[in-house]
This record gives C-alpha cells, sequence and structure tokens, in this order.
C-alpha cells in the first residue's frame, strides 16, 4: 500500500476505526458487494499492524446520505472520538467520500491533522500533517463533487427532455396506470374506477373535502403501494381529508401530464441540522404542463373549478364557505360603520346574533350595532324568494337528477364488488374441479382457498343488501317539479338543511351590509347582488323577550301616581280591580307592585308609624346584633308588628329601652361586658365529663353562640368556674339530643329552610 511508512507504533497503538457508509437502503440490499467490502477494511487493518481489539466498525451510518454529516450519529461519532485523541487511523471505501460535502471532510481533516491521525482508504495512507498529502486530499475531493455535479445535471437536463416529451415515466396515482406500450390509461379495474369518479362527483355534490370523506363512510377506496413489500400492489383503506386532497389537486386525473409540481428546498435548524423539505409550486412555475396529455377522469376546466372550491373552502386564507349553523349570512355580511367583517355569536339559548368585530380590538364606532340574526336573515330571505322566477325551477329538477345519479353510483360500487367476488370464487372452483382427486395435497389447498372466495361472495352481497336498503325512496320526477314550483315551501321544509339555504343565498347574492341607522328599534340592511345591483331594507328590530313582557305603561302610570302615599298590598288591589295586569297576564300582587318600585324608582309611603322603630335600629341603641332583636321578637320578649312591605315596627319608648337593656344584663353571653371588670381567677380545668362552650360547638359544628343562646334559654345546663368559664355536663346522650334540635332547626340545619338562602356576591 502506498505510505505504508507512514504508520508508526504511536498510531498503533490507538484505535483504528472503519467507517462505513451507503446513501440509502436500497443501495445496502442490492450493492451487498460493496458493503462486503468496506468490512473487509478491519482485516486490512489488521494487516496494517493494529490488533484486533483494537479495530472498531461503526456502520450506523448505512442506508444514511452522506450529504450532511450533521445528520449522521456515526460520522457524529468519528469526529468525537477523533477530537479526543484515541483514535490511530480512519479506513473507508474512499477517504473523499465519507461525507458528500467537502467541508465535512475538510473538517475532518483539520482534527486529524490536529491529533495525529492517519486517513487510510485502498489507494494508500494521508497524512493530514503533510501538506502534500493534504493538498491530495483537496484535490480529490474537489474532482470528485465536481463529478457529482456534472453527473446530476446531465441526468436532470435528460429528465427534463424526457418530461417535455411527456415521455418521463413516474408513479401514477391511484385510478391511472402504465399499458404495456408505456402509456398513460385508465385502471381497467372498474371497482378502482367507480370509487374514483364517486369521489368526484361527491366532492361537486357537497363542495367540501370533508363532506366526501363523510360521504364514503363505511366504503373502501384504492390506494397503489409504490416500493417496499407491497410494491405495484393495490390496497383498499379507508378514504382521509389528505387522500381526498391529493386527488382533487392532482392534474393527472383532469389528463394532464406535468412535471416539477414539487421542488426541494433546504433549511438549517438551531441545532445545525439540514433538513429538506417538499415544497408545491404554483401552476405558473411549473416547468412542463401538458394538457390532455391522456384519458383523464374530469376535464381541466373541471379540475380549475375544484381548486377553485378548495380555495373559497380556506378561512386562514380570508375565505368564509358556508359552514354549519342557523345564521343564514354568516361569513358575508359586514359592518356599513367600520367596515369591518361581523362575526356570528352564537348565545347559550342557541339564538345567533350579528356582532361588528370591533368589539375585540375596542374600536367599534357609535353606530356599530349588533342585531339578532333571524331579524336580518328573516328580511333578506324574503327578498331572495321574491327574486327568484319560475325559469330557476329547472335548476332543482337538475338537483334531483344528481341525488338520483349519485344513488346509482353508490349501489353500482357495490355491484362491482359483487361482481368481483363472484369471479374470484368462480376462478377459485374451477381450479379444485382441474385438480386431479388423488393429489389430496393440492386439493385440500384449492378447496380452502375454494371457500374463503365463496365467504367474500357471501360478504359482497351482504354489503350489496345493505347498500339497497339504506338508500331512502326518491321522489318521483311529477312530485318533485311541484315541489320546486312552490320555492318558498322549498325554503322552509324541514328537510332542506341550514347549508344548502346559505349556498342557494350565495348563488345570488355577493354579500350583505349593515347600514348606519341612529334609530335603535330600527335596521337598515343593504344586499348587493352577483349581477351588480344592490337593494336596501328598512325592518324593525325584534324585541328582546324580556322588554316584550314588561308591565303596560297604564299599571306603570298609575303606580307612580298612587306609589308614594299607597301601601303596596292596596295598591295592588286598585291594578286588579282596573282590570291591569303583569306582562305575564297574571293579575297584580304584593312582589309585582315592589318590582315595578324598583324598577320605576318608585317611593314607598313611611312604613313606620310615630314611636316605631326597625330592628337595625333597635339594635343600633341597645349596642346587640339584629339577630338578638328578632329572637326577642320571636320569643315573645318584645312585640313588633308587621307593616307594608313585611317590615317589622317595633313600638319604642324609654320604657321599653330599660326593659331590653335589663334583658342584656341578664344574660348570660350578652350581659358579659356591663359587668365589672375585676381581677381574673386562675383558670381552673373542667370537671370529668364536663366541656367547654369552644369544644361543645366544635362537636357539634355549629356557632358557640347556638351554645350560649341554649344556656340562656335553658335547653342547655351549665356551671361557672373560676374566672367566670361555663362549663357544660356533657355524654352521649346530651350530644345526641343538640344534634336532634340542631336537625329540627330551621336556622341550623340547611335541608330544613323552607327558603332558600340569599347567594352573596
Amino acid at each position: 500500500m502506498n505510505g505504508e511508512h507512514k504508520i508508526t507504533s504511536s498510531h498503533r497503538e490507538r484505535t483504528a476505526l472503519i467507517y462505513l457508509r451507503q446513501s440509502s437502503m436500497a443501495q445496502v440490499r442490492e450493492h451487498t458487494e460493496s458493503t462486503r467490502s468496506q468490512y473487509a477494511l478491519a482485516g486490512k487493518a489488521a494487516t496494517l499492524g493494529w490488533a484486533r481489539s483494537d479495530i472498531e466498525v461503526i456502520d450506523t451510518d448505512l442506508g444514511i446520505s452522506g450529504k450532511w454529516g450533521v445528520a449522521r450519529k456515526g460520522f457524529t461519532e468519528l469526529v468525537t472520538r477523533v477530537c479526543a485523541g484515541d483514535v490511530g487511523a480512519i479506513f473507508g471505501i474512499e477517504i473523499t467520500r465519507l461525507a458528500r460535502s467537502n467541508a465535512d471532510v475538510a473538517r475532518l481533516a483539520e482534527f486529524a491533522r490536529i491529533t495525529g491521525t492517519l486517513l487510510i482508504d485502498p489507494d494508500g495512507v494521508y497524512d493530514p500533517a503533510d501538506v502534500n498529502d493534504r493538498v491530495l486530499l483537496g484535490f480529490k475531493g474537489t474532482m470528485g463533487e465536481m463529478e457529482l455535479h456534472v453527473m446530476a445535471q446531465r441526468l436532470h437536463a435528460n429528465k427534463r427532455a424526457a418530461a417535455e416529451r411527456g415521455e418521463l415515466r413516474t408513479p401514477l396515482p391511484v385510478g391511472l396506470v402504465h399499458d404495456d406500450a408505456g402509456d398513460i390509461v385508465i385502471d381497467p379495474d372498474a371497482e378502482v374506477q367507480a370509487a374514483i369518479r364517486d369521489l368526484l362527483a361527491a366532492f361537486t355534490a357537497c363542495g367540501s373535502a370533508y363532506g366526501v370523506v363523510a360521504a364514503f363512510a363505511g366504503r373502501r377506496f384504492p390506494l397503489r403501494a409504490y416500493g417496499g413489500a407491497w410494491a405495484g400492489q393495490l390496497r383498499w383503506g379507508k378514504l382521509t381529508h389528505a387522500r381526498v386532497l391529493g386527488v382533487l389537486k392532482n392534474p393527472c386525473y383532469a389528463g394532464a401530464y406535468v412535471h416539477g409540481r414539487y421542488s426541494s428546498r433546504r433549511a438549517v435548524e438551531p441545532d445545525g441540522t439540514v433538513r429538506t423539505t417538499l415544497v408545491e409550486q404554483p401552476r405558473a412555475q411549473w416547468p412542463v404542463l401538458i394538457k390532455d396529455h391522456h384519458e383523464g377522469y374530469l376535464t381541466w376546466a373541471d379540475y380549475l373549478a375544484n381548486e377553485a372550491k378548495l380555495a373559497a373552502n380556506r378561512t386562514n386564507a380570508g375565505a368564509r364557505p358556508p359552514r354549519e349553523g342557523s345564521a343564514l349570512c354568516q361569513g358575508i355580511i359586514t359592518c356599513g360603520s367600520c367596515g369591518k367583517p361581523m362575526r356570528t355569536n352564537y348565545h347559550t339559548d342557541q339564538r345567533p346574533a350579528y356582532e361588528c368585530s370591533s368589539r375585540a380590538d375596542r374600536l367599534t364606532t357609535p353606530t356599530c350595532r349588533s342585531v339578532a340574526a333571524a331579524t336580518v336573515d328573516d328580511a333578506v330571505a324574503r327578498v331572495l324568494l321574491d327574486a327568484l322566477t319560475p325559469e330557476q325551477v329547472a335548476l332543482a329538477l337538475s338537483a334531483a337528477d344528481e341525488v338520483t345519479g349519485r344513488h346509482q353510483r353508490i349501489s353500482r360500487a357495490a355491484e362491482l364488488a359483487v361482481e368481483r367476488a363472484r369471479y374470484d370464487a368462480d376462478r377459485a372452483e374451477r381450479a379444485f374441479c382441474a385438480c386431479e382427486p388423488e393429489n389430496r395435497l393440492v386439493a385440500r389447498s384449492l378447496e380452502a382457498r375454494w371457500e374463503a372466495r365463496l365467504a367474500a361472495l357471501a360478504e359482497a352481497e351482504q354489503a350489496l343488501e345493505a347498500a339497497s336498503e339504506s338508500l331512502p325512496p326518491l321522489p318521483g320526477r311529477a312530485d318533485l317539479e311541484k315541489l320546486a314550483a312552490d320555492l318558498p315551501a322549498l325554503w322552509h321544509a324541514p328537510a332542506t338543511s341550514s347549508r344548502d339555504r346559505k349556498r342557494l343565498l350565495r348563488t345570488l347574492i355577493a354579500d350583505v351590509t349593515m347600514l348606519p341607522e341612529p334609530d335603535q328599534a330600527k335596521v337598515r340592511i343593504g344586499i348587493r347582488w352577483h349581477t351588480g345591483a344592490t337593494d336596501e331594507l328598512g325592518v324593525a328590530r325584534a324585541i328582546h323577550p324580556g322588554t316584550a313582557k314588561r308591565s303596560t305603561p297604564a299599571a306603570v302610570e298609575m303606580v307612580r301616581q298612587l306609589g308614594p302615599v299607597t301601601p303596596t298590598a292596596e295598591l295592588a288591589g286598585r291594578l286588579n280591580a282596573a282590570g291591569l295586569t303583569t306582562g305575564n297576564g297574571c293579575p297584580f300582587d304584593v312582589k309585582a307592585v315592589q318590582w315595578i318600585r324598583h324598577a320605576y324608582r318608585i317611593p314607598a309611603p313611611a312604613a313606620y308609624a310615630d314611636g316605631e322603630i326597625s330592628t337595625a335600629q333597635a339594635a343600633r341603641q341597645l349596642g346587640c346584633s339584629t339577630a338578638v332583636i328578632y329572637h326577642w321578637i320571636h320569643t315573645g320578649q318584645l312585640t313588633a308588628r308587621r307593616g307594608d312591605g313585611g317590615r317589622l315596627c317595633i313600638p319604642w319608648n324609654s320604657q321599653v329601652s330599660a326593659s331590653c337593656q335589663e334583658l342584656i344584663t341578664q344574660s348570660a353571653r350578652l350581659g358579659r361586658t356591663a359587668r365589672p371588670r375585676t381581677l381574673p381567677a386562675p383558670p381552673s380545668p373542667a370537671a370529668d365529663g364536663e366541656v367547654s362552650v369552644t369544644q361543645a360547638a366544635y362537636q357539634l359544628g355549629c356557632s358557640i353562640h347556638v351554645i350560649y343562646y341554649w344556656i340562656d334559654t335553658g335547653k342547655l345546663t351549665a356551671r361557672r368556674g373560676p374566672g367566670g368559664r361555663l362549663h357544660i355536663p356533657w355524654n352521649d346522650q346530651i350530644q345526641a339530643e343538640c344534634r336532634a334540635r340542631i336537625g329540627q332547626s330551621g336556622d341550623l340545619n340547611p335541608a330544613a329552610r323552607k327558603t332558600r338562602p340569599r347567594q352573596r356576591h
């Protein structure tokens, strides 16, 4: 080997790395001799003096392109080991081809020069520290890169020339095949043809790729496999949205030959990885486009129409296609005040409304409005139906013919599947009958195959029967003509979906504009037709249900006049005597009159007579809580009457005030602040079987005020110990009685309350 004298003992003391690389798995499978030659380099290293234990093979990059070294784990490991200084030599089938990028090879050679690593291939031994070897390696790398460039340029030029003649063979989509002469023809399989034609027909009917997926629910769709174990075979599977787009966007189905639809672009990731992606080119940049090159499933005009439909469905590009929802003008209505589109908002009760989108940015003008969708939709639909002429009946009849054809296509697909299964079963039967009876080994296999084909035939016949039964019966043409003659009935028919109404609307109306209108009770609507004509409508806004149920002006006026001097109950009677009712049509009661007072801020007559005060005033004068006042009234210790509106009115004088002060003084809980302050006695623990007030409240899950109240009313016994502390005798029986008392109380037990407590916000 040339340059073998460059190998020294210091090189042999370090590891020898054998780096293997092939650009693709196809090369690994088919070019086995190259793989074998690269593995044989380990023996060459042993011949040059390296011990077997010091020879390592790096083969993790087999089947990976060497265009970019950062994307190869094996090459990255190789560079890392060289930089660590424990590599004496690198063996490769061709050193300059360790990577297809000269920059990667030059970087590796520079690291090898610094660490004293040799580069060895069948041509010789290269020492990167030697300037002559470095120049030779650089020259060979440049020549190799130039050779690749020239070869690629010639290949691309030849491919371009063949493509311009329409002769470059490329993988065809399902439904198209190459015949024996190399021409592109429609797949002779009738079932495959039916699937492709049904997909295109379904898209023409619904105008949506997702609609096509829904139409093919329960049906299989073909797929021609290219590469791998299934190469060239026809497989059947579920139709997905991506496959629908692949069929609709492929010009090959329109009989066009195209070359260069996609171009590759490279991008560098933040981690240094170079990734190659395919980008679809605009039609104007396709290098080769030959129309009417072969027979297709649709015309070029139909292909362009489908492309326009798909573009109109892209909401992220500004399109507003008809979608689900009952709002008729969704997507085509704009605000005439600020010029921005109006969005559709569905409230909790599914009542749609059109709202100006400027609200999100707080850029609304004084005349920007939100309006119930029903107000606009009813007016626009009325104008649309008035504009339709009898000549439009032909459109409905053609749509009915399309539905009939769609049903026939679905049945035809099932019939073709039965025909295929019957052919397979007959073929298996002929093969079984042609077998000699003595050859039992073959006969058993053919018999099993025949039985499998018969089972598949039975399954296909059942699918055909199910498809026939699932299709609803279509009305006759006379019925369709009668229905189409009355377009308003067709418009309002329950079977007509909201999306169908939107499509019909958009065929005639271009857009709708909410014109500025200072009157809040009215709406001005501008309609622009596709013909260029415009109409302007003025309609009244729908009244809110709450507003519609308001009390009559006569009732409100009567309450306004008599309210300040008439009690609420008496006023309700006068309203009923006058024959007036509430907004719901019910007689007036105290609550209804109180609501009118609250809504219109009508004062009520004074609730307290002379010498009477409220519970809150009594509590402030006594320095206690209102709960104490309510307790005294409930137990009869304090008199009160119910005034207007259910208010408690307490007769009050100095004698009543003194009596209440006496009650406070006698109370064990309320009178603590009134007692003279003495030095507290040292606390004494409760005796056995006694608990404190806090402990009792904790065990019962109630407030300590409840315990004090029970002690004051004698429902619970207690003794005062040193320091004035209350000690309660306590056992299971007393605890059970207290829990029963809580369960019977409407205040302490929430489940026993007759009315729900007021929610505090």
